[in-house]
């Protein structure tokens, strides 16, 4: 599992907003394809969650595994596979935030939002397919979180 997988998208929300989106765990269910149940196990000293224990139907791949989160303020979150899931074998990945520029949406502006990952399934995967899946999982999972950040910004929320 050495090689991650990326892309970048801008979002038209402040940086605060989108950080707050990505730590809501309770709400992936309703914008993060293929996942049903996301819940946190233990909270960090600053408060963020720590350790999540997810529930994925993706089609093929349907399992439960538990991630740990590092958190670097509203910069960068990263995390690593903590317990492993029948299928889900390895896996890290990050959101880096940065300020996209000053066509955003009033305070702060636009963020632009990278997202890496890197997956290993105890089942073989050819190369160019498991970089196929990763790539199909990012770009699903940015479009997600955009359209989350954007509704919870219109609302008012996340506000910090």
């Amino acid at each position: 599992m050495a090689d991650k997988t990326s892309s970048a998208m801008v979002i038209d929300v402040p940086r605060p907003v989108i950080m707050a989106v990505i730590a809501d765990f309770a709400a992936y269910p309703q914008w993060a394809s293929g996942v049903r149940e996301a819940t946190v196990l233990a909270a960090g000293p600053d408060g963020h969650p720590a350790r999540v224990r997810f529930t994925i139907d993706a089609g093929v791949i349907k399992d439960s595994y538990v991630l740990s989160y590092t958190w670097h303020g509203d910069e960068r979150v990263e995390w690593e596979l903590a317990e492993r899931g029948s299928m889900v074998s390895a896996m890290t990945g990050s959101y880096l935030l940065e300020h996209g520029g000053d066509g955003g949406s009033g305070e702060g502006g636009a963020t632009q939002v990278r997202y890496e990952l890197a997956v290993g399934l105890a089942v073989p995967m050819p190369g160019i397919l498991k970089r196929r899946a990763e790539k199909t999982i990012i770009d699903t999972a940015l479009r997600g979180l955009r359209g989350r950040a954007e509704k919870v910004a219109a609302e008012g929320g996340g506000d910090q």
